[in-house]
């Protein structure tokens, strides 16, 4: 009878144990390890969402992964303490941003990502870190010389980005073609598929400047919007968002910010912009 009295006793203590460790994860510390700053703090590893096929801004070469986005996501994973060990990047096109943030397969989002008020229904944004201005990639002896000059032309962009939703709704008699990646927008460019190429500026800038597209290609240089680039999280996760913000105020400051410029797009010539830190979101 001893024997079984202490079984149930030892099995007593054991389930209010239990209970008592469940309603400690209930208190708060789920909602500490969904943001990034909870995270970071516990596992020392980040999973950033990049693209992969845009040339100085986030290129995938077998498994290593290069451009300004990348630089600056080592400068947000570092700023959350968490080593570049610590970093996985998980290759994102346009379309899935904002799932991959939602379902959690990304904790982060560096990926030429415009900041939009449709957007920030479902997303939370840090940043801007730059901003880019949409134009056109047209071969070096084309006759378009801006936007307007696009009708009846068939110009490529990518499905579900801010670009090619423009030229669907503010120059609809262009010939919209959409691809899931801008690298076969280009290709199609090459291939004498389509007319024009639109998106960022300095994605275009990138492409322009690959070796195997060298004096074929040319930017019109007239800039037909404002894209500020953001840095995607969940939209729940406003401390993640603040601190981000903090970490790009230090990187303008100590010229880490310059210093990732120099070491991806700075290769082009082009000199590393301000970062205007008055025109960071307001986190909510």
């Amino acid at each position: 009878m001893r024997i079984t009295r202490m079984t149930a006793v030892a099995g007593a203590f054991a389930l209010v144990m239990a209970a008592a460790a469940c309603g400690g994860d209930d208190s708060g510390s789920d909602t500490a390890a969904s943001g990034i700053v909870g995270k970071a703090g516990s596992d020392k590893k980040l999973v950033f969402g990049v693209k992969a096929d845009q040339p100085g801004l986030g290129l995938q070469t077998g498994s290593t992964y290069t451009g300004f986005d990348i630089e600056i996501a080592k400068i947000i994973a570092k700023g959350l303490g968490v080593p570049e060990s610590g970093i996985e990047y998980k290759t994102t096109v346009s379309s899935n941003r904002e799932p991959f943030i939602q379902q959690g397969q990304v904790d982060v989002v560096v990926a030429t990502y415009t900041i939009n008020d449709e957007r920030k229904k479902v997303v939370n944004f840090g940043g801007p870190y730059y901003i880019a201005g949409q134009d056109l990639l047209v071969p070096v002896n084309s006759t378009i010389t801006g936007p307007e000059s696009l009708a009846g032309k068939k110009v490529c962009s990518v499905s579900g980005s801010t670009p090619a939703k423009r030229i669907q709704t503010e120059y609809k008699d262009a010939k919209l073609q959409q691809f899931d990646s801008y690298s076969k927008c280009v290709t199609a460019l090459a291939g004498g598929q389509v007319d024009a190429v639109t998106t960022d500026d300095i994605i275009l800038a990138g492409y322009a400047a690959q070796d195997q597209y060298a004096g074929k290609f040319k930017v019109v240089g007239k800039p037909f919007s404002e894209e500020p680039y953001g840095i995607g999280l969940k939209k729940d996760d406003t401390e993640g968002c603040n601190k981000i913000n903090e970490i790009l105020k230090a990187a303008a400051a100590d010229g880490s910010y310059k210093a990732a410029w120099d070491n991806s797009l700075g290769k082009s010539g082009k000199p590393a912009p301000e970062l205007d830190v008055t025109k960071l979101t307001n986190c909510s």
